[in-house]
């Protein structure tokens, strides 16, 4: 039972290697599309950077009306086709609009992905082994992210000035696996059991999963909704809830992760590292981000979420502040690359393993998918304005780009204080205990 559990949340959770390979595939493609097709900053962060980004957005918030009416399973589906689509157009786009366009139906798959994926594997798992399960997600968008920077890395000069087009379109290959493999999971049972009224369905699923007293995971599903009628998540007693997605998800992007991946190897250059040397080190930033997610992992079921959240804050605030010392007093390539990879470590061990996990947490399961959404859109929005104005920024500091890493620091002293005084631990507790926590009727 519990080899299906796993094998089920690694399929479902393979949606996030393609969210991660899709969204930092770019920043191997950001300089020689700009050559190409001769943008201006403005340009070029809204239509070839930052439109994936807004897709995201719309896939984000929008995902939820899938995922409640169509099921988890059916919308991760889709989000396959997405995926599979966007690669094939993105590598063969004529014009920046073409590329934008297919770049655009990516982003809504990593949007839906970030909603659909940790909804579903919270509902087959238990409370002992529910962080572990949904952090796989967060593993997958980081691996993804890892083997798209080593992918650019190695198509780097294939095929002369169209290795951009490579780069984007090897992702074709795992988006049509994941979407064969996701056929074969079962549909979430909390879904069948309170959307679509099958009782028998989920206890059959629950039954597979490995849950010893069906009957009574049953009733205790059942006893945490009170009312059939739909509610909006804004109404006030869901106010709690709601106010901790949205702090999580704005201050996940305030720290500038978004910022480093997206333009790691032109923000690596401006440190004095040739073009090939700093897509060797943004093969570093991306082992690292896998390396300490794998640390998060392991220690979110052990620690709990508030906890690893307390030291990727202090870390981010030290890393943070001595980049933009390593900016500002010209330290050398070495001395700067040691804390951007701290900096990459912190978030890993940090706001990494925990926003997917705990936002999937904190929403009953009537209005989980709408929950995630929100979590997750205010998380894409906030990334997109990032990414949107990051040439902006990088053109306005061109000369020294350390008050964007001061600022970033200075964003995650706040987040400290988030943690200690509002975030609660949900470690170890049920996910319809959490319900009676947190739900103020």
């Amino acid at each position: 039972m519990k080899s299906k559990l796993l094998y089920w949340s690694i399929t479902v959770a393979i949606a996030g290697f393609l969210f991660g390979f899709d969204t930092v595939v770019i920043s191997g493609a950001n300089q020689p599309i700009k050559a190409l097709w001769g943008t201006t900053p403005l340009f070029h962060g809204f239509f070839i950077m930052s439109m994936a980004l807004w897709g995201t957005v719309i896939g984000a918030l929008f995902a939820g009306i899938p995922s409640q009416r169509l099921g988890r399973k059916n919308t991760l589906i889709w989000i396959g086709v997405l995926f599979f689509l966007s690669a094939l157009g993105s590598a063969i786009a004529w014009d920046p609009y073409s590329f934008s366009f297919f770049r655009f139906i990516g982003g809504v798959g990593v949007g839906a992905s970030s909603v659909a994926a940790p909804v579903y594997i919270s509902e087959i798992s238990t409370e002992k082994n529910r962080g572990q399960l949904v952090a796989l997600y967060q593993f997958n968008i980081v691996l993804g992210i890892f083997v798209a920077f080593f992918s650019n890395y190695l198509l780097k000069g294939f095929d002369g000035g169209n290795d951009w087009r490579w780069m984007l379109g090897v992702e074709a290959i795992p988006a049509l696996i994941y979407t064969l493999m996701v056929l074969g999971v079962p549909k979430s049972p909390r879904w069948l059991l309170l959307i679509k009224g099958d009782e028998q369905g989920a206890k059959n699923i629950l039954s597979r999963i490995g849950i010893e007293n069906v009957a009574a995971e049953i009733d205790a599903i059942k006893n945490s909704v009170k009312s059939a009628v739909k509610e909006n998540i804004f109404i006030k007693k869901y106010r709690t809830p709601v106010i901790l997605a949205f702090l999580l998800a704005f201050f996940n992007q305030l720290s500038g992760i978004n910022f480093v991946l997206y333009y790691a190897p032109e923000i690596l250059e401006k440190a004095g590292l040739a073009s090939k040397e700093s897509l060797q080190n943004s093969i570093a930033i991306g082992g690292i981000n896998l390396i300490f997610t794998l640390v998060g992992m392991y220690l979110i079921d052990r620690m709990g979420r508030r906890q690893l959240m307390l030291i990727g804050s202090l870390g981010y605030i030290i890393s943070l502040a001595m980049v933009a010392y390593a900016y500002y007093s010209s330290a050398s390539p070495t001395f700067l690359m040691t804390f951007l990879l701290a900096f990459i470590a912190s978030h890993a061990i940090g706001q990494g393993a925990v926003i997917w996990v705990f936002i999937s947490e904190i929403f009953p399961t009537k209005v989980r998918a709408f929950g995630q959404a929100w979590g997750s859109g205010i998380h894409w929005i906030f990334a997109a304005l990032i990414t949107l104005l990051g040439p902006v920024v990088i053109d306005v500091f061109a000369e020294n780009p350390w008050p964007i890493f001061a600022i970033f620091s200075a964003m995650m002293v706040l987040q400290l204080l988030f943690v200690l005084f509002m975030m609660p631990e949900t470690k170890g507790v049920p996910l319809e205990e959490l319900e009676r926590r947190l739900i103020k009727e």
